[in-house]
């Protein structure tokens, strides 16, 4: 399943470090991941377009990917094994496609520099990803809350 990087966080109790992933197409699945710091500001990073006065683990890479004429295709997330995620690099230098295991947080961390197609097996988001209901309010229900805040006094609220 096509999957975007949606964003990293951090995560309360405890100061956990996350990323999310979300589904493309329907049904919009999403499927969040504990990560290390490090990884969390590389991705971060990479999404907001940061540079930094020297390169990072993660630039390093990229940077000898590319010095070597290669290119990072796809990520994919293949595995949900004992609450550890398993992932692959897809690597492609001319007509050949050289596949490498990797750490799934390393994964995205170079997915987000090359901007490479993430890809999260059925059987893993089957068992781990979840529908982000959070967002989805129907327009009649915010509305109803706006007009409810916009009238409401601290009367209301007295006892009789």
């Amino acid at each position: 399943m096509k999957m975007q990087l949606a964003g990293v966080r951090r995560e309360s109790p405890g100061d956990a470090f996350v990323v999310d992933l979300q589904e493309l197409e329907a049904p919009g699945r999403m499927l969040t991941i504990f990560i290390g710091v490090g990884e969390w500001q590389a991705i971060r990073f990479a999404l907001e377009g940061r540079d930094t006065p020297r390169p990072l683990t993660h630039d390093l890479c990229k940077s000898i990917v590319e010095a070597l004429d290669a290119t990072l295709d796809t990520v994919v997330i293949t595995e949900l094994r004992d609450e550890v995620y398993f992932a692959e690099l897809q690597l492609t230098t001319g007509d050949t496609t050289i596949t490498v295991e990797s750490r799934t947080s390393d994964a995205l961390a170079l997915a987000a520099r090359f901007d490479a197609t993430v890809l999260v097996s059925a059987s893993v988001l089957e068992a781990a990803g979840y529908r982000d209901t959070d967002d989805e309010q129907p327009e009649s229900v915010i509305a109803e809350f706006r007009e409810f805040i916009d009238t409401v006094s601290p009367d209301d609220f007295e006892e009789s």
